[in-house]
């Protein structure tokens, strides 16, 4: 390729490029326009998702349960749900805690050796789980 022809194919690159950059940004939210609960909430969610197909509440949880990443998953999940009810309001934490407590409980169940109660993953933070 001669040197006037890369040069023609370097522009059309860059303004491809330009293109594609500007479309992403405007497509993508401002962190700083996103309230602080919904940035909580978003980050429960994801947790909760998470721990949900850990735990083998999926399409196929022989193949993805997997009790240890479960464990870190519902313990991270309790302390931001707890550290974070104050802030989000009653009506958003209620709903994570029954979210929580359903994780928690078939945590228990999908246990082969249950963990004693008030020692189960994120207990430490919501008290026992029966």
């Amino acid at each position: 390729m001669t040197t006037q022809g890369q040069d023609q194919a370097d522009r059309e690159r860059e303004e491809r490029w330009a293109r594609q950059e500007e479309a992403a940004s405007s497509a993508t939210r401002d962190i700083a326009d996103v309230p602080a609960v919904e940035v909580i909430t978003t980050a429960a969610v994801h947790l909760m998702s998470a721990a949900a197909v850990k735990v083998g509440l999926a399409h196929d949880p022989d193949a993805e349960i997997d009790l240890d990443e479960a464990r870190k998953l519902i313990n991270a999940l309790a302390g931001l749900i707890t550290a974070g009810a104050p802030e989000i309001s009653d009506m958003h934490a209620r709903s994570l805690r029954d979210g929580l407590r359903s994780l928690q409980l078939a945590f228990r169940e999908a246990s082969v050796i249950p963990d004693p109660i008030g020692k189960g993953p994120g207990e430490k933070w919501t008290g026992p789980v029966n």
